[in-house]
């Protein structure tokens, strides 16, 4: 099984929890929103049900689901968590490429994203109809590493926006939203290429992007790219 500390360690550094609380074997986020990545419990270690219990009076004390982020070594909690009425969803893939492989394929030139922090307003204005509201805008900011956010454009207009961090030499792309009229257009495409040349001129040797299995669209889109699966990871919630 490759080892896919590099790829979580950059997810906590560039789409980073407000407060992350030891307890336990459990390490708990706290976020005001911003998704499951910032609030789902990690394991450190193995764990009992007492340990699952403590962990979810911690959430609960935040205000938050009881909710854990499955890794692949997490087999025995996966089990146990099942066991205890938590349900599986939004297995998601860690899709990988060196950043020079993919920094050396060559974009539409009529797509030429334009690579700015802080976003602009057209950009907030674009993740805002695609569901990403100002708590996830707020991750973006509060992350400590080297960062940028792309503007696509499509027939000289913008036609997307994009947020990219880096950790270490592992560059993380989130964000990607593609308005209605550059869809299907290559946009994306464009977009994911000039990040990663974006990410290689910042030093970073690995390019990476997190998506949903279920997100056949944009599997497809990293596929043709030639991005490979690393691995996967899923999480538990319990709703009650």
């Amino acid at each position: 099984m490759p080892d896919l500390t590099p790829y979580f360690d950059a997810l906590d550094a560039t789409w980073p929890a407000e407060e992350v609380i030891p307890c336990g074997p459990f390490t708990l986020r706290r976020s005001a929103g911003g998704g499951k990545r910032v609030t789902a419990a990690t394991a450190q270690g193995p764990a009992t049900v007492a340990d699952i219990e403590q962990a979810e009076r911690g959430m609960r004390d935040l205000d938050q689901l009881p909710m854990f982020s499955l890794r692949p070594d997490d087999g025995a909690l996966d089990d146990l968590l099942a066991s205890q009425g938590y349900a599986s969803v939004d297995r998601t893939n860690i899709l990988t490429i060196p950043a020079a492989d993919l920094a050396a394929e060559t974009p539409n030139p009529e797509q030429v994203s334009l690579a700015v922090w802080e976003p602009l307003a057209i950009q907030l204005e674009y993740w805002t109809e695609g569901g990403i509201g100002p708590d996830r805008i707020s991750v973006m900011e509060r992350a400590d590493c080297t960062k940028t956010t792309l503007i696509g454009r499509h027939e000289n207009s913008p036609g997307g926006t994009a947020y990219i961090g880096i950790h270490d030499d592992v560059a993380m792309l989130h964000a990607l939203e593609i308005v209605e009229p550059a869809r299907r257009m290559g946009v994306g495409t464009s977009m994911t290429i000039q990040a990663a040349q974006w990410a290689q001129a910042q030093g970073a040797t690995t390019f990476c992007a997190l998506c949903v299995e279920s997100n056949t669209a944009a599997n497809a889109l990293f596929a043709k790219l030639g991005m490979q699966l690393a691995g996967q990871y899923h999480y538990r919630i319990k709703e009650s």
